[in-house]
């Protein structure tokens, strides 16, 4: 049920002119993102699990046509397809050399070794891995500053127990200016060991009988990000947010060429004064992060940035800032609840019988800060838009548009995880969104939407302020909305509501000092009807 671009139906962004010059970009597939890494090598004799990476060069892409010389961890050989995660993603790789490295996957309790060979050019010297959070061993190689180090051409082992869940970045413990900016740097997901009962039942569990019914697959790497019931979830995404200043990269990639072989010869970058131009989720630019997971067409950036969702579900956002800059990343739609930071759950004290409740912020912005990452909770379901989003109709014969709206303790449809309008927000239902004369659902609607060239100006407007791909035809039947015959989406594709999530630093939200670009995505909420492949 993908289609082959990506309608938009409305925006509740606060930038509408902003939106609309992106517009023309949107017309891509409409990839999902996911959070796909790969699980190590493990032996069940003292539950081990073994990772082989590698630093090695390559030039990344950027949406500008540059080609961007970097370094990145990778896998010194090709991980077998079953190491790949979710494993309903079946289109997985590991270059020698990607950015961000490898999203490592392991398990609560787990020994953890990473072999690290340095594939690096002589002239960059020694490198090695930092593991923040973790009580490291190192063997092999030769002293640094923070850690164990690989010589040219040689190789050091990491150690360590995976003690505590959650999410958490790894990165170059040598000369981090220059390495971490040139690209060595990942991310590193510790799933808990005890998945809290009420992650598999209740709402969570409907969740899961609706996707199987539409035929969605489910790609969360575990029920839970902790080991508590307050982590649940119901789909998860990796986002890590990085930047480059092509000038350290050209000084490196002209200074490895005039080293060659030569012994002893060294990099000399500078790396101040620091003017980064492009600014990068999953080191990616948009609209690249909108192109698929392992597209062929990013051999070194196979990670995407292109989130779904459906109206109900707990997305677990997990976000590392991995650059040297803080960036204020605004995700539109809801605020995001933050459960953990560094794999260190934000608890309250303990009650009287010991019970410990989540008690971290409700953040407007998400500001991802060098080196830490954070674990918090987005969700969007339609309360508060004062109409029915999935246009209900009871003048229509469409069995969808007479769809009841059974409320719950909270108010949402939730006793029909198979029905389209599964977890509406039932004091809207029936409820029309235009007064005369755009048509109506029932009649004498609360609102009249402006001039549509005023509302939403661009193409990628899908003409609709209804949630899915019948929805328009269902509310006001044949009756063109907006009136002027702009609908761009048929009744049969995709019809979400989109929000933009983007850096509210504007400099960031360009390409090389070109708008739009950088960081810069969108969510797409869908109704149940459309299938989300987070293959793609």
């Amino acid at each position: 049920m993908t289609t082959s671009k990506t309608p938009i139906a409305i925006s509740t962004g606060r930038l509408p002119s902003l939106m609309a010059a992106a517009a023309t970009l949107l017309w891509a597939t409409a990839a999902s993102a996911a959070a796909p890494g790969i699980t190590g090598v493990t032996n069940t004799v003292g539950n081990v699990t073994t990772f082989a990476l590698t630093a090695q060069p390559a030039y990344i892409t950027q949406p500008d046509g540059r080609m961007i010389y970097s370094w990145g961890y990778g896998c010194t050989t090709p991980p077998a397809a079953a190491r790949f995660r979710p494993a309903a993603i079946t289109s997985g790789f590991c270059n020698t050399m990607q950015v961000p490295g490898p999203t490592l996957i392991v398990n609560e309790g787990q020994t953890v070794r990473v072999t690290l060979t340095n594939n690096l050019p002589s002239a960059a010297g020694n490198t090695s891995i930092l593991f923040p959070g973790f009580n490291v061993t190192a063997t092999g190689g030769v002293r640094g500053l923070l850690t164990m180090e690989a010589i040219p051409g040689g190789s050091v082992t990491y150690s360590f127990t995976a003690s505590s869940p959650g999410t958490r970045a790894y990165y170059s413990g040598t000369q981090g200016d220059v390495q971490v900016e040139m690209g060595l740097y990942g991310a590193i997901i510790v799933l808990p060991a005890t998945i809290p009962a009420a992650c598999t039942s209740g709402l969570h569990a409907s969740n899961l009988t609706a996707e199987a019914h539409w035929g969605e697959s489910d790609f969360r790497l575990a029920a839970a990000a902790y080991d508590h019931p307050e982590t649940c979830y119901d789909r998860e995404y990796l986002f890590q947010f990085s930047e480059i200043d092509p000038s350290i990269h050209q000084q490196a990639d002209e200074q490895v060429a005039a080293c060659g072989t030569t012994a002893g010869c060294r990099l000399r970058v500078a790396t101040e004064p620091y003017h980064p131009a492009y600014f990068m989720i999953n080191g990616r630019s948009m609209p690249d992060d909108m192109d698929p997971n392992y597209a062929p067409q990013y051999p070194h950036q196979p990670y995407n940035g292109n989130p779904h969702m459906h109206p109900g579900e707990l997305t677990l956002l997990r976000i590392i800032g991995q650059g040297r800059w803080q960036h204020p990343f605004h995700e539109h739609g809801n605020h995001v609840r933050v459960l953990a930071r560094d794999g260190n759950l934000i608890l309250t004290p303990p009650g009287a019988n010991g019970t410990q409740l989540l008690a971290g912020p409700l953040l407007f912005t998400t500001t991802t800060t060098p080196g830490q990452a954070m674990d918090g909770i987005y969700y969007w379901t339609g309360k508060g838009l004062n109409w029915d989003p999935y246009g209900h109709n009871p003048k229509s014969s469409d069995t969808n548009a007479q769809l009841p709206c059974t409320p719950d303790a909270n108010g949402y449809n939730t006793g029909a995880p198979t029905a389209v309008n599964y977890f509406e927000w039932c004091q809207d239902h029936n409820k029309p969104l235009e007064a005369k004369p755009f048509g109506d659902v029932a009649g004498n609607g609360p609102a009249t939407l402006p001039d549509p060239n005023l509302f939403a100006n661009g193409p990628w407007y899908g003409g609709s302020p209804y949630l899915g791909p019948d929805a328009t035809t269902r509310a006001v039947g044949s009756t063109p909305i907006p009136p002027f015959g702009t609908v761009a989406n048929s009744p049969t594709e995709e019809a979400g509501f989109s929000f933009m999530w983007h850096s509210h630093n504007e400099r960031e939200i360009t390409t090389n000092n070109i708008f739009p670009g950088g960081m810069l995505m969108m969510m797409l909420v869908d109704s149940r009807e459309f299938v989300i492949d987070e293959s793609m």
